[in-house]
């Protein structure tokens, strides 16, 4: 039974037993403000579990695609993905543990048809501080049926994380008692960090062993369910919510009590398929295959770059699927970090040309099938991480090679880029800084290469470059000394990347502004400055934007700003305290600080207003004098900057 199977069994297993199928959520919740992604099964049942009545009735199961970008940096070992599937039932105010644990039994004894001998429970052990009971309820539950399928279940008494490392497992046992620190449900852990007013529970999670994992003693003297050797991987938790915090140190139990369940599908299917590494199976391998292929190198070698490439783009995929787009804010932010990611581990492979176009639809045939939603936007997802491979590749490369010259031997290599050259005198020049200012380096590869500090922090620790602890406040000085470099100090007045004050610099200015609103008006408010440079010749615009410009869209925008011209707007200015700029709509360039006071330009008013910006002038007095001489706004040049970042250079001619 591979993981599509399972997922469906366990759908209609449930179905079977009155529950209503309905739809995974999107990993984008809209109206939760409070996460960046659905992060679990039971997130999208929040509203439910508290109270409100399901759509569906009491009994829902669902497959739940899950997104936890907090475990980035632990992919590459044989269990954590950021992405992964939970299923889930829920039962609101109808059947409990008893039931529940029932089921759960016999889906993974007679439908997965897993050897039981091999899985092992976990229980709240209770707390006499707050009037919550050790769950035997759970626990002789466990005890019977474990006994009837022929198999010991002998009780332990744990306690803390720790005092498992200490005692290990005994002959005979199968049924773990641990604290509110592993076996409670809340949103926020224990009972003792249990939000006053929330739903709260013990849980019973189930754990299977892999006999061929031999514990490592680092972890702690002995091996028990809880152990993060890896000799056991939890694949399910029953939340049993039977409580209410009604103050500091007092619960009371819920007159309706609630079942909460996950189980993870990759996990299943591992158990099922009797091996630890959650990447063998069908819905991980096929990539796997798929990068052995393109890289013509195995995944015994190279296991850690293709499990990142794998998890990171199956994460990619669905949030593309789900309607999100590489950015450089929010959820936009860390899908692009994912893509970066798996682009930079690709390099690992001996892969520098693009490879998303033939990875991406091998994910989407994975899913397709019990997913319609990714069928129906197959392309357009395949299109959204092609087009930012392709604007990231070059900037990979570049960073990647000054990062060798910077912190390097000319013998180490970085993936498959060819060795360093130079003299050793050369060497010794360009490293002759190598104990100054490591926070210096990285804002170097940031500012001068665009190369992500993420990338930069990683490389260094993949290369054993230890960096300071303060590396973070020490790069964030830096990069307080580029904006103060590059803010002018006439008179405290920004001179938005002014080569001089003349009248055609004024113009060119004035022209920045109206470049910027034709922007803003084709792609939305979240455009930005991100630089500008003025000469006397031509103005040249940085901004924020993933791809080239439609080559209809550039006439748009020279058809707009030329409209303002031909409109004579009166340009004009007053001084504001900050805040109340803000509040009016004035923008000013990413990234800005300001005073307590700033200056703002308007160019028109009312519905012909074409610009409102915080700006230290100068500018011109109406917008016809940019048109003198029969003269129109043309752009000249459009090209990238760096990654995500694009550049117009436009002239008055």
């Amino acid at each position: 039974m591979n993981a599509q199977e399972i997922r469906n069994a366990y759908l209609k297993f449930f179905e079977e037993r009155g529950h209503k199928i309905v739809k995974r959520a999107p990993l984008v919740l809209k109206d939760d403000p409070t996460t960046l992604f659905t992060g679990s099964g039971m997130q999208p049942m929040i509203p439910y579990l508290l109270g409100q009545p399901h759509p569906e009735g009491q009994r829902i199961t669902d497959s739940q695609t899950c997104l936890r970008a907090q475990d980035i940096d632990d992919i590459g070992d044989n269990r954590h993905t950021t992405f992964f599937e939970m299923l889930g039932n829920w039962s609101m105010g109808d059947y409990f543990k008893e039931q529940q644990i029932e089921w759960m039994f016999e889906f993974l004894s007679q439908v997965v048809g897993l050897d039981m001998s091999r899985l092992y429970v976990t229980c709240y052990i209770g707390d006499e501080r707050y009037g919550i009971p050790k769950d035997t309820e759970a626990s002789s539950v466990w005890k019977r049926l474990f006994e009837q399928h022929g198999l010991s279940a002998g009780e332990a008494q744990i306690g803390s994380e720790a005092d498992g490392y200490k005692r290990g497992i005994h002959d005979g046992e199968r049924i773990f008692y641990y604290d509110g620190s592993k076996n409670w449900w809340s949103r926020n852990g224990s009972p003792e960090t249990t939000p006053v007013g929330d739903p709260c529970g013990p849980d019973s999670e189930m754990f299977y062993e892999f006999l061929d994992v031999e514990h490592n003693p680092e972890f702690g003297e002995f091996c028990h369910p809880n152990c993060d050797c890896g000799r056991f991987m939890e694949i399910g938790n029953n939340v049993f919510m039977a409580y209410r915090k009604v103050a500091e140190g007092k619960f009371e139990e819920l007159e309706q009590k609630n079942i909460d369940h996950g189980s993870g599908l990759e996990r299943i299917a591992a158990a099922k398929l009797g091996d630890p590494d959650v990447f063998k199976i069908s819905v991980m391998w096929p990539i796997i295959a798929k990068l052995e292929a393109l890289s013509g190198k195995k995944y015994d070698s190279h296991t850690e770059s293709m499990r990142v490439i794998a998890d990171h783009l199956r994460a990619a995929t669905f949030l593309a699927v789900d309607g999100c787009v590489p950015s450089n804010k929010e959820q936009g932010y860390v899908m692009r970090r994912l893509i970066r990611r798996a682009i930079r581990f690709a390099f690992d492979l001996g892969v520098e040309q693009n490879f998303l176009e033939q990875v991406v639809p091998i994910i989407a045939d994975l899913y397709h099938s019990d997913f319609p939603e990714v069928a129906e936007h197959r392309d357009e997802v395949i299109a959204v991480l092609v087009k930012e491979e392709k604007a990231f590749r070059q900037t990979l490369r570049n960073g990647l090679k000054e990062f060798g010259k910077m912190f390097l031997s000319p013998n180490i290599t970085i993936g498959s880029a060819a060795s360093l050259t130079g003299s050793e005198q050369d060497l010794q020049s360009k490293l002759k800084h190598k104990e100054a200012s490591l926070g210096e380096k990285l804002f170097i590869l940031y500012d001068t290469y665009g190369f992500p500090v993420e990338l930069s922090t990683e490389e260094a620790f993949r290369q054993g470059i230890e960096l300071p602890e303060n590396w973070r406040t020490q790069f964030d000085e830096k990069l307080e000394e580029q904006r103060n470099r590059s803010r002018t100090a006439t008179k405290g007045e920004f001179k938005g990347g002014l080569g001089g004050d003349s009248l055609i610099h004024k113009k060119y200015h004035t022209a920045t502004h109206l470049l910027q609103s034709a922007l803003r008006q084709l792609y939305g408010p979240e455009l930005r400055q991100h630089g500008s440079n003025i000469t006397e010749e031509r103005l040249r615009f940085d901004f924020n934007h993933d791809g080239k410009l439609p080559e209809e869209d550039l006439h748009k925008i020279e058809d707009l700003v030329n409209g303002w011209i031909a409109e004579d707007l009166p340009v004009t200015f007053k001084e504001y305290p900050t805040q109340e700029a803000l509040d009016m709509g004035a923008i000013g360039p990413f990234g800005e600080r300001y005073g307590e006071t700033v200056k703002v330009y308007q160019m028109g008013e009312g519905e012909h207003m074409a610009s409102l910006e915080i700006c230290g002038g100068p500018h011109v007095d109406h917008t016809g004098q940019l048109g003198e001489d029969g003269k129109k706004f043309k752009i000249v040049k459009e090209e990238a900057s760096s990654a995500g970042i694009r550049r117009i250079k436009a002239v008055l001619a």
